[in-house]
């Protein structure tokens, strides 16, 4: 209520209001100054209004006092409750955790004044999910209420968490939420098999390393936690076997470390153990993680293909053994109970195998063709075996025959020598080093022997020093030798190997005889070079050779330019034509030939005519003599040329040359005759060309053009 010490109570004041909410939430009576709230209040919404309120006269309408400022405050009441902003919650906590272990902490919001009573204390409790979890009723902090919680008996709960102010007094607003918790995993548990022996059948036939079966142990656990690890405890038949772990399933696959053989042993028992991977030295008291079981296998019988006593075999034989020769044998069996007859026969793959052949029921191989060491050291081939009684049963093996060498290739020379000796060689001079080779297969410590013939043995020019390490040297035994007299020697050797038996060859050897300089070094080899100046070398012999040339080329050259200059033309000057009018027997190459000027072409045709002669050949026997033009013509080719043009001027007829040069002449049979317009200088205004209208539409612009021309014409009268 406002109230005014000169409102005297007879309606004389007038009280105003203004600030927040005057008119909307606030309203007040202008003649007792009551204040009324004109709807509801929230002081969560805004808890304080600040107004500004006046008296003012009604007659003047002006205020009595100075505007004056207060404040209304929204006190609060209990009208919100609390809120849980984050939740539903979700929470995890180990399995098997302590009574009061941690899992979460929920908090609740009230929007009530926290300083105005206890709207907003709020009190958390636990509505559902005891007796397993308990709550702080302050903090809100969530904890385990029961000890060894086992993941694998329940894993998921769901508990209720309420809050409610006033302090959990009667009459307090409440709010809840969920709180989801899961049990997490621990390895608390250790593997189980189902059951303590396992039988397991297996073919005899089964290939090493394939899988056999499969046996599980079981682990309630869940994750790392429930991986496995197998193991074949020691003992008897757990060498022929391995095991290992399925990643996926973790299940044990026993796998075949050995073949299996029914004949020898039928049955084999083992223990396998199972364990955990990751242990948690929590639950070691518990007792030990891990379990064992028996495995039986029992080996099934199978008809098998035959074995060969040996995986593989290995013979020798000469290389000249006579053709069906026996040289070794393979034996195959049949171990299954019915013990059933072999057959053998060679893997045919190529031709190298038809040199051999073997006996079906014996198993005997024996030479077919005749053996080359040479050629072919080694034969490698393959054999198989099949039963009588199912023939689709076999088994193969790998045969190699070594072919030992005989001695029946005698030593050679091991490669051409080109052997020299000088003209000025003392005796006892090694000219060569020769070295042997052998075809056949050299055993260890083989020698070879170096002897000359014996008819060489009674020349004296060369002898043979053998030096007992299979080379040999060549040496002389005279003083000096001559090309002029013999160039070449054929010195022939005799080698022998160590063998048995033994062979020998006569190999010949060529040795040149070349000149050479005080010091040995060999300066010429050539027949030719015998018959040389004394001096002369062989570079001075090329350069004279070349110089010889050259002279040639220049002799060439020269009459191919002698005969080129007889064919250029006499006039060979670059001025104009017209200064250079010569007479001269040439009579050109026609009408490309503009080397010369021909005076004929001021000619008139007509008189062209007259003599036939071509002008673009030269006659072949028949020269007529030169015409020469008169007196007056020689002494002023100017004039002659002004004479002539002033005939053609006035000769209809002639055809109007335009330039020098020549054109050819079509005779008198052209209708059109000449359309130059070089017809005559002096009659041009006299020409009618009314003629060009009847030679048809092709020269009907050309009509046109010269008749529009004549009848424009302002000095010729009509």
């Amino acid at each position: 209520k406002l109230h005014s010490d000169l409102d005297k109570g007879v309606g004389t004041v007038k009280y105003t209001l203004s600030g927040d909410g005057a008119g909307t939430v606030f309203t007040i009576d202008e003649t007792t100054g009551d204040i009324h709230a004109i709807r509801s209040l929230d002081r969560e919404e805004k808890p304080f209004y600040t107004l500004r309120a006046q008296a003012v006269d009604v007659d003047t309408k002006k205020p009595l006092e100075p505007e004056s400022e207060f404040i209304i405050k929204v006190q609060d009441i209990n009208d919100n409750e609390p809120k849980f902003l984050d939740g539903p919650y979700v929470a995890s906590v180990p399995e098997m955790s302590p009574v009061g272990a941690y899992v979460l902490q929920v908090k609740a919001t009230d929007a009530d004044d926290p300083t105005y009573g206890n709207s907003a204390r709020v009190v958390y409790s636990i509505l559902q999910g005891q007796p397993y979890f308990s709550i702080d009723p302050k903090t809100g902090v969530i904890r385990t209420a029961l000890p060894n919680m086992d993941r694998e008996v329940k894993e998921q709960y769901q508990v209720l968490i309420q809050a409610k102010d006033m302090g959990g007094q009667l009459g307090g607003l409440a709010g809840t939420t969920t709180v989801n918790i899961t049990l997490t995993d621990v390895n608390d548990n250790p593997p189980r098999f189902p059951k303590s022996i396992f039988h397991l059948k297996v073919p005899e036939t089964s290939h090493v390393g394939s899988a056999i079966g499969r046996i599980r142990a079981v682990d309630p656990d869940f994750g790392k936690n429930a991986e496995i690890e197998y193991n074949i405890v020691p003992g008897d038949g757990g060498n022929l076997f391995d095991i290992t772990t399925d990643e996926y399933t973790q299940e044990g696959v026993i796998k075949l470390k050995k073949p299996l053989d029914f004949e020898t042993k039928k049955a084999y028992t083992f223990k396998v153990e199972a364990s955990n991977l990751h242990l948690d030295h929590r639950f070691h008291s518990v007792g030990p993680f891990k379990d064992t079981a028996t495995v039986k296998i029992n080996v099934l019988d199978m008809d098998e293909p035959p074995v060969f006593s040996k995986p593989m075999y290995t013979m020798e034989v000469y290389e000249d053994t006579p053709v069906g020769t026996i040289i070794g044998a393979v034996t195959a069996q049949d171990l299954d109970a019915g013990s059933s007859s072999v057959r053998y026969f060679i893997d045919w793959k190529n031709d190298v195998d038809s040199y051999f052949t073997i006996d079906a029921t014996e198993g005997t191989i024996a030479t077919n063709e005749l053996l080359d060491r040479e050629s072919t050291a080694q034969y490698n081939f393959s054999i198989i075996a099949s039963k009588v009684s199912n023939p689709l049963l076999t088994s193969k093996v790998n045969v190699i025959i070594n072919v030992l060498d005989v001695n029946e290739f005698p030593p050679e020379i091991s490669v051409p020598y080109e052997t020299s000796v000088c003209e000025n060689a003392k005796p006892g001079q090694v000219i060569q080093i020769i070295t042997a080779a052998d075809k056949d297969l050299s055993p260890a410590g083989q020698r070879f022997s170096f002897k000359l013939s014996s008819e060489a043995s009674n020349k004296p020019n060369f002898t043979v020093h053998d030096y007992r390490n299979n080379t040999a040297g060549i040496e002389t035994r005279r003083n000096g030798y001559s090309r002029r007299q013999q160039e070449l020697y054929f010195l022939p050797v005799v080698i022998e190997d160590s063998s048995y038996p033994v062979q020998s060859s006569t190999n010949t050897l060529t040795i040149r005889v070349c000149r050479c300089d005080s010091d040995g070094t060999i300066q010429s080899c050539n027949v030719e070079a015998i018959f040389l100046p004394v001096g002369l070398s062989t570079g001075a012999l090329i350069a004279i050779l070349l110089c010889i040339v050259i002279l040639l080329v220049i002799v060439v050259l020269y009459v191919a330019l002698r005969r080129q200059k007889k064919k250029d033309t006499l006039m060979t000057s670059k001025e104009d034509i017209r200064d250079n009018v010569i007479h001269y027997d040439d009579e050109g190459g026609g009408e490309e030939d503009t080397q010369a000027f021909d005076i004929g072409a001021l000619r008139n045709p007509k008189v062209i005519e007259d003599n036939k002669i071509r002008r673009d050949i030269k006659p072949d026997t028949l020269r007529f003599p030169r015409h020469r033009p008169p007196a007056e013509d020689n002494t002023d080719i100017r004039d002659f040329i002004n004479q002539r043009l002033q005939e053609n001027d006035v000769d209809p007829s002639a055809p109007p040359y335009d330039s020098l040069a020549t054109y050819a002449y079509e005779g008198n049979g052209s209708v059109a005759e000449s359309l130059s317009s070089i017809d005559s200088l002096t009659t041009e205004a006299d020409q009618d060309y009314d003629y060009l209208s009847d030679w048809g539409p092709r020269f009907k612009t050309l009509a046109d053009m010269f008749g529009e021309e004549e009848s424009y014409n302002p000095d010729k009268v009509t």
